[in-house]
């Protein structure tokens, strides 16, 4: 089979190196931001969300505890560490979701889907403003000061993720079209993504649920990574054609044959 018949080919071995990269250096980053708050509410799940949405000076406090706290050293700077290492972290899972996209939209031949290739990069850029204002936010705390930064957060921050839930709907949409095994994956995918809304306007109470509502459509999108990067390498095949299968030409009907006529007599 010709590359021009696997025009997705190349875009589905670029996505799944950049989903590699993701979940390799997404874990290696979640060990470096702290691992609790001084009185973090369950409901953020982490202390580093607990940051993003922070709204208030009590709500620093709860996150790196007092001066009084001898933790609060430590709690700053991993996070400042973490946040530092997570521009390295944008520009891969940047790269990771338009990759997909560009993907998707090769494999489907759907030019239209490439107009939301720059939801993810959007995306990236509120997740660096954000991080600014996190640094400013920090210094001044660290200062005991109160940072008017503090009154911009909340911008950045609902728009990043609404923007990645987004993202996460037109990859869902896009998968459910491929075939019938991946209906049921990409309608997973955009079910998952609900949560999103929640979570922004009551994060002390379900900003947990962000993890999985983002999470779980990049794990997704990673295995259709894989699949495709192994149809077209191994199987020479695109993966749309996964969800198909070729239909055999009906037989013709069988008929008995005419009798035949036979002339003169038999012969006895």
């Amino acid at each position: 089979m010709t590359a021009h018949a696997l025009p997705a080919a190349r875009w589905w071995f670029a996505t799944f190196l950049f989903g590699v990269a993701v979940l390799l250096f997404g874990a290696s980053l979640s060990g470096i931001f702290p691992a609790s708050g001084h009185a973090v509410e369950p409901g953020y799940g982490s202390p580093v969300l607990a940051f993003e949405f922070a709204r208030s000076q009590d709500d620093l406090v709860a996150i790196f505890g007092a001066d009084t706290d001898p933790l609060q050293v430590s709690r700053l700077a991993t996070m400042r560490s973490g946040n530092e290492r997570d521009y390295t972290y944008m520009l891969l899972y940047a790269g990771f979701l338009a990759c997909g996209l560009v993907a998707l939209s090769r494999e489907l031949g759907q030019r239209r889907l490439l107009a939301v290739v720059g939801l993810p990069i959007l995306a990236a850029l509120c997740d660096a403003h954000e991080n600014w204002l996190l640094f400013d936010i920090q210094t001044a705390f660290t200062a005991g000061d109160y940072s008017p930064s503090m009154a911009s957060l909340p911008y950045p921050v609902a728009a990043k993720f609404l923007l990645l839930a987004l993202t996460n709907v037109a990859i869902g949409a896009a998968m459910a079209r491929i075939g019938r095994w991946s209906m049921l994956a990409g309608t997973l995918v955009v079910v998952a993504t609900v949560p999103t809304v929640m979570a922004v306007t009551a994060p002390e109470s379900f900003g947990w649920t962000l993890l999985a509502a983002i999470g779980s459509g990049w794990i997704v999108l990673l295995g259709t990574a894989m699949i495709g990067t192994w149809r077209a390498l191994v199987r020479k095949r695109p993966l749309a054609d996964a969800g198909t299968t070729a239909r055999q030409p009906p037989a013709p009907p069988i008929t008995a044959a005419p009798p035949r006529r036979m002339f003169g007599r038999r012969k006895g």
